[in-house]
């Protein structure tokens, strides 16, 4: 059963615009991966758009006016979350990106700005679920059913054990690799993410 992590409320009212003469840096980041993907400036009127329309929108300082990302390109930011730091002063935004951030068509405009990337699989396992392209295997997999996917794991859980008795490094590595994948397969057919099993960890692991 997955747990509920939800954010506390996001307080607009405490933020501390003068510090900045009327403008926070806002730190945006994948919703998913948790990359980092760029860093802007909003205004309470960005702030209030973006609240409003669901879409990140900054005050451009080079322009001196609202600019959604994405209005000219259709690379927008679906707003997920804000959050307020601790002085209240700068924003970190959780947003899905469709498309490049950078407008060099980059994911990020920090090209080497790390992120988890076993949720960038599980967003790729559910967008193959969704579109169902005919050319790939997770398509297969997805269309064949929950049992044959469980039977998959079950069969790649054995191939991990043994080589993990049997077998060299490598192989070990290929095959908890091959688990992994499945594994995340099985729980999007289920319905279910790779972040809900990390939700349960969390919870397990917290602070009683």
């Amino acid at each position: 059963m997955a747990t509920d992590n939800r954010r506390p409320a996001f307080d607009a009212t405490r933020l501390d615009w003068d510090k900045g003469n009327g403008l926070l840096p806002v730190i945006v980041q994948h919703a998913a991966t948790l990359r980092v993907l760029v860093l802007g400036y909003m205004n309470r009127e960005a702030l209030q758009a973006t609240l409003a329309g669901g879409r990140v929108t900054f005050f451009s300082r080079s322009k001196q006016r609202l600019w959604t990302k994405g209005e000219s390109s259709g690379h927008v930011l679906e707003l997920v979350s804000v959050e307020a730091d601790c002085d209240d002063d700068t924003l970190l935004v959780l947003a899905r990106p469709h498309g490049p951030t950078c407008h060099l068509q980059r994911a990020s405009c920090f090209p080497s700005a790390p992120s988890a990337f076993l949720s960038e699989l599980d967003a790729l396992v559910a967008q193959r679920e969704r579109e169902r392209p005919a050319d790939s295997y997770t398509t297969r997999l997805f269309e064949a059913g929950v049992r044959r996917v469980a039977q998959k794991v079950g069969e790649e859980g054995v191939e991990t054990a043994l080589a993990a008795v049997a077998q060299d490094e490598t192989a070990l590595l290929g095959e908890s690799a091959d688990l992994l994948y499945h594994l995340i397969v099985l729980l999007r057919a289920r319905g279910l993410s790779l972040a809900n099993a990390v939700d349960v960890l969390r919870e397990r692991h917290a602070p009683r």
